[in-house]
């Protein structure tokens, strides 16, 4: 399982939204917590977007970044 986390503006946006959008940006929320790159509306980004994805819910998009960890060679895979 994965944590999602927010951008300030993007908490603005999901809590400004109407019930509708609300209700689909949580839905969006828990498949990124499940299975971040698995599901029909997800799709890698090109060109100046690579590394990026984006999660489509109508007319909006969520955009996600991961950065798991950076560690020495040494440490990156201790518990």
């Amino acid at each position: 399982m994965y944590e999602v986390l927010l951008h300030p503006d993007a908490q603005q946006v999901y809590v400004n939204a109407n019930k509708a959008l609300a209700k689909k940006i949580a839905r969006c929320l828990e498949h990124l917590e499940q299975t971040p790159r698995s599901h029909p509306n997800i799709k890698a980004l090109k060109g100046d977007y690579t590394g990026y994805y984006r999660y489509r819910i109508g007319d909006y998009r969520v955009i996600q970044v991961f950065v798991v960890a950076i560690a020495h060679r040494s440490e990156a895979y201790e518990s």
